[in-house]
């Protein structure tokens, strides 16, 4: 056997012993887990920078330089986010719906774990610790496959978490670094059978890459190609606000503003505001003809710039005509993840929230509260674009399946 079939065998053991864990086991072994990655911190902290290093000399953009870096203060926020998850209610076992048959045989649908999920993720070593923590408490396995450029990062990482798994009793195969080059992401893509569930959460070339080419279910989580309307009806002073911090408050990530539109009826006194505002702060403005109109400083935007993630201090503007305009760009370039809306009009806000499809549709607020975090769900897995039982922020809940559990007195069916 493989080196990573070992792996999913030894989390499949650890599986069977996490589903049978009440809560309080699940909640000692997620403290335990923070408690040893609180004080790996330098541990942690001294192969980042190795990674953030090697990744700088071999001129690794700053954005993505960005989403490995750790500090502190970062660390920190992973050893929260597992006790945060400590102090959720634990999924398994919840009815959804239950009912008795006119035969009188009691059913019903309760969730359970997957077993073992597979996650595929890049850069981003703080994801780590999140999805051991959310695997840990919806009761299943983890075996993450981290990028290369983390490897350091993750494997210290790891290790914290593992020796924080042994203290409590619990199996440390619960939580598994898997390594090696793309052979390896092909095997867990086609391990039907050991690996129960991927995740894929990074950019479209690895997601796509893993919808297309797993044999193993997969949720797919998506990439981010976040619009905010400015409908004429809209308070001024609130969408620069909001633009402001939907773009700039971190840029990096998949809930960050990367196209604004603005209402013709309005763009003659917005646009000029919105263009100081973002200069003000850095950002580098991708307009079309309207846009350009009002400032040499201005790029013009390709088409297909309205369909990029920037996941940088760079922003497409478009001047629509209506509502209408805006909502038919939306349709044509969504990566269907969040999309916002700026007014006070009641009819446009509620046209906006029925007939724009995405996972979350917000109004008069900034794209950057699409978060797991943000929404009360503890750490998230990552932010699900597809129509399958997970979409929008995939906390707890979304990390368990179900089964039907039926009890009778002896029943036959006629």
């Amino acid at each position: 056997m493989s080196t990573f079939t070992d792996q999913a065998h030894l989390a499949s053991t650890a599986a069977r012993q996490l589903v049978t864990l009440n809560r309080g086991r699940k909640d000692a072994a997620l403290h335990a887990m923070a408690d040893a990655l609180s004080a790996a911190t330098s541990d942690v902290l001294a192969a980042n920078a190795v990674d953030v290093a090697t990744a700088t000399a071999a001129g690794t953009e700053a954005s993505l330089v960005d989403r490995l870096r750790l500090d502190e203060s970062r660390v920190a926020g992973m050893v929260a986010g597992l006790r945060e998850l400590a102090a959720l209610p634990d999924p398994v076992g919840d009815i959804v719906r239950g009912f008795t048959t006119p035969a009188g045989v009691r059913i019903s649908q309760v969730r359970v774990p997957f077993g073992v999920i597979g996650i595929i993720y890049e850069a981003r070593p703080n994801v780590t610790a999140d999805a051991a923590g959310i695997c840990l408490k919806s009761g299943n396995a983890a075996l993450l496959r981290g990028s290369s450029s983390a490897l350091n990062s993750n494997r210290a990482t790891i290790a914290a978490l593992r020796a924080g798994l042994e203290s409590v009793g619990v199996d440390a195969n619960a939580v598994c670094l898997v390594e090696g080059g793309r052979e390896v992401t092909t095997e867990m893509m086609t391990a039907r059978g050991l690996v129960d569930l991927l995740v894929p959460r990074g950019g479209a070339g690895l997601i796509n890459h893993v919808v297309q080419n797993s044999t193993v279910p997969v949720i797919e989580t998506g990439t981010g190609n976040c619009h905010l309307f400015v409908e004429r009806s809209a308070d001024q002073q609130m969408a620069i606000e909001i633009m402001l911090n939907a773009k700039t408050q971190r840029p990096s990530v998949c809930n960050a503003l990367e196209t604004l539109l603005v209402d013709q009826e309005i763009a003659d006194e917005f646009v000029p505001k919105a263009l100081d505002a973002l200069a003000g702060a850095g950002v580098t403005v991708h307009g079309d003809e309207a846009v350009c109109a009002f400032s040499e400083a201005v790029i013009p935007a390709t088409e297909t710039e309205y369909d990029a993630e920037y996941l940088s201090l760079d922003l497409a503007v478009r001047v629509v005509d209506d509502i209408d305009q805006a909502i038919e760009h939306i349709r044509e370039h969504s990566s269907g993840h969040s999309e916002t809306i700026i007014t006070n009009d009641t009819r446009a806000a509620n046209r906006f929230t029925v007939e724009v499809d995405a996972a979350a549709v917000l109004v008069n607020a900034s794209s950057r509260f699409v978060d797991g975090g943000e929404f009360g769900f503890g750490a998230e897995i990552g932010i699900s674009t597809q129509k399958l039982h997970a979409r929008g922020p995939m906390a707890l809940p979304e990390m368990t399946a179900t089964k039907y559990v039926l009890i009778g007195e002896g029943q036959t069916r006629a």
